[in-house]
C-alpha cells in the first residue's frame, strides 16, 4: 500500500449541531452532537487510512485522558501512531465545535504552549520508506523534519498552509508541493486576491502552489499560468475537517502517482462527500465510494 508520513496535530472534537451560531451568553440547545478525533494532521491520516493508504502520524500530545482517546481513535481507523510522543505533565488538544444548517462551523480550541515544539526527537526517528509526506503548519518544527525525509529521499513533499505562517518559513522553502488555504494564502502574501496571490507565493518558493476556498474550489499555477478547479456540487451539512481531508487525499494521491490535477480532483471528491455528512471526520468516505463519486461525474 501507498505510505504517507505525516507530521502535525491532532486533537478530540466535542461538535454541536445548531439552528444558529451562538452570539449571547446564554444557554443553547443542540440538535445532535459527536465526540470525535480532530486536527490537521490526524483528519489527513484518516483520510489516507479511510482511502486504502497506510498513515504514519508523527504528533505531540499529553500524557493524559484526552491522549488516551486520541490515539485509541487513530489506531482504530488503522493509523499508525508509533512516531507520537506522550509528554508527562503535558495536555492534549482539544476543541469545542459548533457546526450550523448551513454547514459552517466556528471552533473553540484549547493547546497547551508548554508542550516542547522541538522536533529533534522525531529527526531521530523519522522513517525513510514512505511514497509521500504531508505537514501542517500548526507544528513547524516538525513540519521541516518530515519535508527535510521527503526530499532527501525525492518524494513528494506536502505542506498543509494555513493561517498563522509566522515560523513556517523553513517548511515553506523545504516543501515539493504548498496546499494553502485562502486565509494562508492572505496571511503569507498579504495579497487579498488570491490570483494575486499565488502569484507573489511563486516569487517566494519554488514549490509547486495551489490554493484551496472551499465552496470555491481549487486554484493553482499551472506553468505560471492560473488554473482553477471548481468543487463538486453537493448539499452541506458539516464542513468541519473538510481541508484536512482534502490535504490527506491529495498527499495521498501524489503518492499514488496520481498528477497535480488528478489529485485535486480525487481529493475534491473525498472531501465533498464528507460534507454531505455530520460529525467532521466520522464522515470521510471510504474508496469504493470515492470512485463510485468520481464516475457519476465524469
Amino acid at each position: 500500500m501507498t505510505t504517507i508520513l505525516i507530521a502535525g496535530v491532532a486533537v478530540i472534537d466535542f461538535v454541536f449541531s445548531v439552528d444558529h451560531m451562538p452570539r449571547l451568553p446564554e444557554k443553547y440547545r443542540a440538535r445532535d452532537a459527536a465526540i470525535v478525533g480532530g486536527g490537521c494532521a490526524a483528519n489527513a491520516a484518516v483520510a489516507v487510512a479511510r482511502q486504502g493508504g497506510t498513515a504514519r502520524l508523527a504528533s505531540r500530545l499529553g500524557r493524559d485522558r484526552v491522549g488516551d482517546m486520541i490515539i485509541a481513535d487513530l489506531e482504530d481507523e488503522g493509523v499508525d501512531c508509533s512516531l507520537c510522543r506522550r509528554f508527562e505533565g503535558g495536555r492534549s488538544s482539544f476543541s469545542s465545535v459548533f457546526v450550523d444548517t448551513g454547514g459552517d462551523r466556528q471552533i473553540v480550541n484549547f493547546r497547551d504552549e508548554t508542550i516542547s515544539f522541538d522536533a529533534q526527537w522525531l529527526d531521530q526517528i523519522v522513517p525513510n520508506e514512505f511514497d509521500a509526506v504531508l505537514a501542517d503548519t500548526r507544528w513547524p518544527e516538525g513540519a521541516s523534519s518530515v519535508l527535510t525525509a521527503a526530499r532527501n529521499n525525492s518524494r513528494p513533499g506536502v505542506l498543509d498552509a494555513e493561517a498563522p505562517l509566522r515560523g513556517s518559513e523553513e517548511a515553506i522553502r523545504l516543501a515539493s508541493h504548498v496546499a494553502f488555504s485562502a486565509q494562508g494564502l492572505r496571511d503569507f502574501t498579504g495579497q487579498e486576491d488570491l490570483q494575486a496571490g499565488l502569484t507573489a507565493a511563486a516569487d517566494q518558493t519554488e514549490a509547486w502552489l495551489c490554493v484551496t476556498d472551499g465552496e470555491a474550489g481549487v486554484a493553482w499555477l499551472d506553468d505560471g499560468a492560473f488554473a482553477t478547479f471548481p468543487a463538486f456540487e453537493v448539499n452541506a451539512v458539516d464542513t468541519l475537517g473538510a481541508g484536512d481531508v482534502w490535504h490527506g487525499a491529495f498527499a495521498l494521491g501524489l503518492g499514488e502517482g496520481q498528477t497535480e490535477t488528478e489529485a485535486i480532483r480525487f481529493a475534491s471528491a473525498v472531501a465533498a462527500i464528507k460534507c454531505t455528512r455530520f460529525g467532521g471526520r466520522s464522515g470521510v468516505p471510504d474508496r469504493q465510494e470515492t470512485e463510485a463519486f468520481l464516475k457519476e461525474f465524469k
